[in-house]
């Protein structure tokens, strides 16, 4: 079923070009721009006129557990910076929403280690906590649309820094790693497709 919604009506969704260079340009493609709200506005747009069988997210990430350059499959993602604990919700969980603090959504790929993606609108250089392994700045936004709209998700994150320090300068040189590595796990699940 899954490679069947891969050669129907795919949308490819990354953050910035640079994330996909030019190895997708024969596939239909969103740049959505950095952060949840850019990604939630891009996508909901883009679904209104052509809705997709399938969403791929693609891009660039931080991980302390994750080796730099592996590509993890995320099918539960966490806003980082979600907390209305002061009116009594658990860490992550959205006021009033009956959305819990974890959303889990997503296609798994057996082949590819499973990770747990904390979406937040800050570059994270001090990845501490446990909730989650993955750190990026779009997936929440784009699975949960994905998951109203109940289209199908496929989140492939590159992990191109360790979400510390150092995070900055790594993945300014490990980005422009990210697009050839997700087409070459992309090609290996459906070679026709690109």
């Amino acid at each position: 079923m899954f490679k069947q919604l891969l050669t129907r009506n795919p949308l490819f969704v990354f953050a910035l070009e640079q994330e996909a260079g030019n190895h997708f340009s024969n596939v239909r493609l969103l740049f959505t721009g950095v952060g949840k709200i850019n990604a939630a506005y891009r996508l909901t747009k883009e679904i209104s006129g052509n809705k997709p069988d399938i969403i791929v997210n693609l891009g660039s990430a931080g991980s302390n557990v994750f080796e730099r350059g592996a590509v993890v499959c995320c099918t539960r993602f966490v806003q980082r910076d979600m907390d209305a604990a002061g009116i009594g919700c658990e860490k992550y969980e959205t006021p009033f929403s009956n959305i819990g603090p974890n959303l889990d959504y997503g296609i798994e790929i057996d082949e590819l280690p499973k990770g747990i993606c904390g979406t937040g609108d800050n570059f994270e250089i001090d990845h501490s906590v446990p909730d989650y392994n993955v750190v990026d700045m779009e997936a929440y936004s784009l699975a949960y649309i994905a998951a109203q709209e109940q289209i199908p998700f496929l989140c492939l994150k590159y992990i191109s820094d360790g979400a510390d320090e150092g995070a900055a300068e790594d993945w300014t040189t490990m980005v422009e790693h990210a697009a050839n590595a997700l087409k070459q796990v992309v090609d290996r699940l459906m070679p026709q497709l690109i």
